[in-house]
């Protein structure tokens, strides 16, 4: 029982920092703790949210990818391109979008592997490489979608205050969870972050799952930059502007160590509800200045770093 909890702490920590918040927040501001306001959290923070499950996969093998917020500017652009330049339907424009989100991550995958690059160096340049493309795309860096039927129609779904951006993710979470809890892909990936040297002795495939990994981080970005223009109605080239900063911070804070082989899509889940909490706040205090967001994420991602390195000292020496 000691040993389960001891294994578990980062996530029990993680949960009751989000219901502290949580329960202040609510007892502070009247109407924080209403179902419509619960429901929002999660549309508000659903492009933030699904860049981290992606960002959860990668941290979780002992990568990194820096390139997530610029593929949602890029992703956002492509969709405006395909359907308001180009004409074509939202059913056939979204899995285009997918489906070159999933290549450009799996493309900075099969780099990282083939050529033994560090995954800090290609990511950045993919970043740069993403987000000019995204800026190339058109002279404005902007394009509006209100008049695009599909777009409206996706942007006015509904179901218990819940919109289409929040139940993207909330599926994108269970489906994460699913596929690192009970497939051999998901335990290939922390097998790879643990041990990379003993998951090649034990003969898992390496080099397909590290490109898969980063498909899913350009997947999830992908989808992150469409639930905003839907949220939006317009692309955006300069939307997500170091958004992969957030992305880490809400996978560690989360309980996820920046090492590898250890964490959860769960404790992502509440490490992006908790950076949601801290960037609503603002909306309901009035006169608090915004840079009082930076510096509470700060704080609190220092002392979860910290928490990790002692836990894993504290783990080493009682092994």
């Amino acid at each position: 029982m000691k040993m389960h909890l001891n294994r578990h702490w980062p996530l029990l920590t993680t949960a009751g920092v989000l219901v502290a918040l949580y329960v202040a927040a609510s007892i502070a501001y009247t109407g924080f703790s209403s179902w419509f306001q619960f429901a929002q959290l999660f549309a508000d923070n659903a492009t933030l949210g699904l860049a981290a499950i992606g960002m959860t996969f990668v941290i979780l093998s002992g990568g990194i990818d820096l390139s997530v917020g610029a593929v949602i500017a890029l992703a956002s652009m492509g969709l405006a391109v395909l359907v308001s330049h180009m004409g074509l339907p939202v059913w056939i424009a979204i899995p285009l979008v997918l489906v070159i989100g999933t290549g450009f991550g799996a493309f900075m995958g099969a780099i990282i592997q083939m050529f033994k690059l560090p995954p800090f160096l290609v990511t950045l340049a993919g970043m740069f490489l993403a987000r000019g493309t995204a800026l190339l795309l058109t002279e404005t860096k902007r394009i509006e979608m209100s008049d695009s039927a599909g777009i409206r129609a996706l942007s006015s779904v509904l179901v218990v205050d819940f919109n289409i951006a929040a139940m993207v993710f909330l599926v994108a979470v269970l489906v994460a969870w699913a596929a690192l809890k009970y497939t051999r892909f998901g335990r290939t990936v922390f097998a790879i972050g643990s041990d990379e040297s003993a998951a090649r002795l034990m003969g898992l495939p390496i080099a397909s799952t590290r490109v898969g990994i980063y498909a899913i981080s350009g997947v999830c970005a992908a989808a992150g930059g469409i639930v905003h223009v839907i949220g939006t109605q317009a692309g955006d080239a300069s939307v997500a502007f170091l958004l992969e900063l957030d992305a880490i911070a809400a996978v560690v804070i989360g309980g996820t160590v920046l090492a590898g082989g250890r964490g959860s899509i769960l404790g992502t889940l509440l490490g992006v509800l908790i950076l949601g909490i801290i960037t609503t706040i603002p909306n309901y205090q009035g006169n608090l200045n915004s840079w009082w967001i930076k510096i509470v994420i700060g704080l609190l991602l220092l002392v979860f770093v910290v928490l990790q390195r002692v836990s894993q000292r504290w783990s080493g020496a009682r092994g």
